[in-house]
């Protein structure tokens, strides 16, 4: 077996939150989740042949599939000597109250909360998310880690929806060094690069991207049929032209306020 730092995949490809520049197109307005038989299918070709450190169930915001608990197990029986890490920004985490029993059951397990604001605003929404996972510590003993991820936030293209735009630097090693999202993702049973590649066919399909995007939408992903040397040469590579669709350099901005505009009295979904 293949040793891997790790691999993510998305149990849900919308969002409760609107970050600018999402490097997973989550502000996109996506819809669509994973089921975990449909998850076990794309996982079980792999699972003899990788030994990821770190299997990571994301999204989007993962919390929006109702099935989320069940994921765990699930990964745990797939690959026993994984951690296993669900990212999450939190606010839907009161749904899943089965969750930190099946996180403590499965063992090395991590919860982690990504903090997208350091306003006010935002602070008051995660109070009561605060207050849960306290709750979950004290009674499951899970293990939880804060990431404030708006600090080191980047643009990774140019516009939203189809006047997005590749930022084309021509400098793909400098890409591949400066990136944020250097995660392979299994994603409809083949894995990925990067989250940017492996999403991007949904964002073409939902608003039809430019011509500049064609490189990159050709990108062939490592099918589950690929032999031992060609799977060791996948995870050994480094830059590729393809990352040449990121900025060459880092591009901080400060990040909007993700929270969507919402009705008075209605519930964030």
């Amino acid at each position: 077996m293949i040793r891997i730092a790790n691999l993510e995949l998305h149990v849900a490809h919308s969002c409760n939150l609107a970050c600018a520049s999402c490097s997973h197109y989550s502000n996109h307005n996506h819809k669509g989740l994973v089921s975990p038989a449909e998850a076990l299918r794309w996982i079980l070709p792999w699972s003899t042949r990788l030994r990821p450190v770190m299997f990571s169930l994301l999204g989007g915001e993962p919390a929006i599939n109702p099935e989320l608990a069940a994921f765990v197990p699930m990964a745990r029986a797939c690959w026993p000597k994984a951690r296993i890490r669900i990212a999450t920004n939190g606010l839907l985490l009161a749904r899943h109250p089965d969750l930190p029993g099946l996180l403590a059951k499965a063992g090395d397990t991590i919860l982690e909360l990504s903090i997208h604001h350091a306003s006010d605003a935002y602070r008051a929404r995660l109070e009561p998310v605060f207050d849960l996972i306290r709750s979950w510590i004290r009674d499951h003993g899970i293990r939880v880690r804060l990431v404030h991820s708006y600090r080191e936030w980047t643009r990774r293209y140019h516009g939203f929806g189809a006047a997005m735009e590749p930022f084309d630097d021509g400098r793909p090693r400098e890409s591949w060094l400066n990136c944020p999202a250097r995660c392979p993702q299994l994603f409809e049973g083949s894995i990925w690069k990067c989250a940017p590649l492996a999403y991007l066919g949904i964002q073409d399909r939902k608003y039809g991207l430019s011509e500049a995007w064609r490189p990159y939408l050709d990108y062939a992903p490592l099918e589950p049929g690929a032999g031992q040397a060609e799977i060791k040469r996948f995870f050994a590579r480094e830059e590729e032209p393809y990352c040449g669709m990121c900025s060459g350099r880092p591009r901080r901005f400060d990040l909007p306020l993700p929270l969507p505009e919402r009705i008075p009295g209605t519930v964030l979904a």
